[in-house]
């Protein structure tokens, strides 16, 4: 199946301009990112509240979606994408906003520390730290303690599984569900997307690399399970995953590795693929149906675990 029509409408517009990395700043791309993202339509909330919150000798930004309903909510925690190097909570506003109403929940929206600023692991650091945080002041802020997610795209969804990882290890706060975007989950030039979908696709081989750059501090680094997690043998007992990917995506095989390692370990899996969808699909949804029906139906997945 060809890419969606309208999707591939938005790539060759894009893709009339190259884009040379070696001369790109984070600073360019994330004016860019900003300018293009902002104008997305977004959907009424019954409530949005800004806050910022301390961690261990830093404090960072969250935004909280509430929907219609009463106290206590369930709660999805939720890390934007962008490659540890773009996005913010205002680049995914429109997304949350829509899994807030999907699924009926409360959505946090963690505004962790970008690189090169704030290299590996500090985006780690900060989006477990937040989701300890918010475990902590879960009465003040009317959530179900007993009812939380994590979930993010791409960089996020990264973000999202290694919170669950180091929650495991450290004995840390119970998630119920996570909520998995087209994830970075590890190596993907080891998987045939990767050539497949090396450029033409929105995210290229080419930018892969230039967010690793910027956000590793060693080669080293590449191994680690929290940036890795497919390398990761401490899998088991991690929550119930609902993973999506996308056909013309670098990051689709490694993706599906990822739900296949995670049920080898004894992890419940919901995982599909969209034929026609590229990755940041869900960053299409306002204007593209079949990106809107994707990103409802991992809604409606993440809706059912809060209801076992």
């Amino acid at each position: 199946m060809p890419v969606n029509p309208k999707i591939q409408f938005y790539l060759d517009q894009m893709n009339t301009v190259p884009i040379s990395f070696e001369r790109l700043t984070p600073e360019a791309m994330r004016n860019s990112e900003n300018a293009a993202l902002m104008a997305l339509q977004k959907e009424p909330v019954e409530r949005v509240e800004d806050r910022t919150i301390p961690l261990h000798g830093r404090e960072i930004p969250i935004r909280i979606y509430t929907p219609k309903g009463t106290a206590p909510y369930p709660v999805l925690v939720f890390y934007h994408g962008g490659g540890w190097v773009l996005g913010s909570i205002e680049s995914h506003d429109a997304i949350c906003r829509e899994l807030a109403n999907l699924a009926s929940c409360m959505v946090v929206s963690v505004e962790y520390r970008l690189a090169p600023e704030h290299k590996f692991p500090a985006a780690v650091e900060d989006a477990y730290e937040s989701l300890e945080w918010l475990v902590a002041h879960a009465d003040e802020l009317g959530i179900d303690a007993d009812r939380i997610a994590v979930g993010g795209d791409s960089a996020g969804g990264n973000l999202a599984t290694v919170s669950c990882l180091i929650a495991k290890e450290h004995s840390g706060p119970r998630v119920v569900h996570q909520l998995l975007l087209y994830p970075s989950a590890g190596p993907a030039a080891d998987y045939p997307s990767m050539e497949e979908n090396a450029e033409g696709y929105l995210l290229t081989r080419d930018m892969m690399g230039w967010f690793q750059r910027h956000y590793l501090s060693s080669p080293e680094d590449r191994h680690h399970p929290y940036l890795s997690p497919i390398l990761s043998d401490e899998l088991e007992g991690l929550p119930p995953a609902t993973i999506l990917t996308a056909q013309y995506d670098p990051l689709r095989d490694v993706g599906a590795a990822y739900a296949e390692k995670l049920r080898a370990h004894g992890v419940e899996v919901y995982y599909k693929n969209y034929s026609d969808l590229i990755h940041g699909f869900a960053n299409f949804s306002s204007f593209v149906p079949e990106a809107r029906e994707a990103v409802a139906e991992g809604a409606r997945e993440l809706k059912k675990a809060f209801e076992k």
